[in-house]
């Protein structure tokens, strides 16, 4: 039996009650969105203090007739790192991206070569920011790194020799990249299913909005965290230094607090550093910053409504697949923290919602514990196929169908490596079950001090060669889910710590996250795993 008999037979037998106007047995399209640092807290099915402000309707019609996931959770909340998680199915350590200057070998652009395998056109459009070139997919036009929000230029197969393969654009980048991929779409050869990563630039800082959007919140007082103007029981000398006195230099943030020479280390300062009052600042800072932010959410969803239009009009929403998620989450505020990086579930959280029709009922809501490897996996079977050995993920598509999945994890691993760069953020590892959060801040970069210059740009590394304090939060998620009461030295929960700490010990064996190659770090983790 050939190897062709054998992959049809396999999809056929895998297919999951997909038709074609015929009735005929057929495999769904799939297209995946995903947005830069575009967090739950503003999308309006997740609720929230932003939701009346309804800054994204097509998203929230996605979820009403579809499914949305509520414990969904990134394993390193940084591009780079976020994106390599999801193409390859694998956690840092295997697949080899730590931080946002490692590059994924092309050989582990797992996914397209998957669904590939299964007869599918595989198209890569907007932010791909994985430096190599995305060799496994039959079609591209990627931005070139982070890409520019005005105008942006682009790299595109079939336009030369990568990385000089760049063409040009005129407009907002969330508009092109939409013109992009309809364009594609419109081209498509329809007697193939297609698989679309489809990336906006957007909402990423510094949040440069399409001109319509200025009058867009102009005259509205966005919503507050109380836990920007205080949080007395917050943190740990690993995020706050003794005594406070680190609180000056950990965590860029909305008030004036973060006195580093760096011009997003304070929005109060890089916008309204004239005024004298700090409360005003902070108050004013935060304004700019969640309008300026949600002004280029509101271009995405208007955008989205573009492309689902254009879905309905051809023909193809019946028989699509619609991922819509964030390369991770975005603090807004919370804590007085901006930027991601942070293992607090603003930062950890992402957005995650599917239209799936043929298999889920409309409006469903899942609790079930999903990470950003399990995304490849899940789509790989949606598409026919089985997940490879080599995939650290798992397959939710049970949960889709409304059945319950076997031996599932109840806690999901996280860990931070970019000690203090950019954003003064400490390196830590964790982990977060449905009601409970471990983080243990071990706040030391990984690679030798001599490596630096190797690895990083010059503004970036400067004192990263500097320890932070090594400590321990706990946090009652059930009680507590803002995570303002840091409760690690709480004799109530001494054995519930107890049992988090095993469990992530033990994950750190089985997901080959273990510290064997730092030895340096694993020092610090055996001298403080008992404090």
């Amino acid at each position: 039996m050939t190897r062709k008999i054998l992959i049809g037979l396999t999809i056929l037998l895998c297919q999951h009650n997909w038709s074609d106007a015929n009735g005929q047995t057929t495999q769904p399209n799939i297209i995946f969105i995903m947005s830069d640092d575009h967090t739950s807290q503003a999308i309006g099915a997740y609720g929230g203090r932003l939701k009346r402000l309804n800054p994204t309707p097509n998203i929230d019609k996605l979820a009403a007739n579809g499914i949305r996931f509520e414990n969904a959770f990134c394993t390193n909340a940084i591009c780079t790192p976020s994106r390599a998680n999801i193409i390859s199915g694998q956690y840092s350590q295997t697949n080899g991206v730590l931080d946002l200057d490692s590059h994924l070998d092309t050989d582990k652009q797992y996914l397209p070569q998957e669904l590939k395998k299964l007869g599918y056109s595989t198209a890569m459009v907007g932010k791909w920011h994985l430096a190599n070139e995305p060799i496994h997919f039959d079609y591209y036009k990627v931005l070139p790194g982070q890409g520019k929000y005005f105008n942006p230029t682009f790299r595109e197969k079939g336009q030369g020799k990568w990385p000089t393969n760049v063409v040009t654009s005129k407009g907002h980048s969330s508009d092109v990249i939409t013109d992009v991929s309809i364009d594609y779409l419109k081209k498509l050869d329809k007697t193939k299913p297609f698989f679309l990563m489809h990336h906006y630039k957007a909402p990423h800082d510094m949040f440069e909005y399409a001109p319509r959007y200025e009058d867009y919140l102009k005259d509205v007082e966005i919503p507050e965290p109380a836990s920007m103007y205080n949080q007395p029981y917050f943190g740990s000398e690993g995020t706050r230094g003794k005594n406070d006195s680190l609180l000056s230099y950990i965590g860029t943030s909305v008030s004036p607090r973060n006195k580093q020479a760096n011009s997003k280390s304070n929005y109060a300062n890089l916008f309204f550093g004239e005024i004298n009052d700090p409360k005003l600042q902070t108050h004013l800072a935060y304004q700019k910053y969640l309008k300026d932010y949600l002004r280029c959410v509101k271009g995405v969803d208007d955008n989205l409504g573009r492309l689902f239009d254009y879905l309905k009009e051809a023909g193809l929403w019946e028989n699509t697949v619609i991922i819509y998620t964030g390369d991770q989450g975005m603090m807004l505020g919370e804590h007085d923290y901006i930027d991601k990086r942070w293992m607090y579930d603003e930062s950890m959280r992402m957005p995650f919602v599917m239209h799936c029709p043929n298999i889920i009922n409309k409006n469903m809501v899942s609790d079930l514990l999903i990470n950003n490897t399990d995304y490849a996996p899940t789509m790989i079977e949606l598409a026919g196929g089985n997940t490879p050995d080599y995939m650290q993920g798992k397959s939710f598509i049970n949960t889709l169908k409304g059945k319950p999945e076997e031996n599932w994890r109840e806690a999901t691993y996280y860990r931070y490596w970019m000690h203090v760069i950019h954003h003064y953020v400490p390196a830590h590892f964790g982990i977060r079950t449905k009601d409970h959060k471990l983080i243990f801040y071990y706040g030391k970069h990984y690679l030798p001090q001599e490596q630096f210059k190797e690895h990083y740009w010059a503004t970036e590394y400067k004192g990263i060669e500097n320890e932070t304090p090594h400590t321990w939060e706990f946090y009652d998620l059930k009680n507590d889910p803002e995570e303002l009461h840091n409760r690690y030295n709480d004799p109530d929960f001494k054995e519930v710590i107890r049992q988090l700490q095993a469990e992530l010990k033990k994950q750190r064996m089985e997901l080959n996250e273990t510290d064997r190659d730092y030895p340096f770090i694993q020092a610090i983790v055996d001298k403080h795993w008992e404090d």
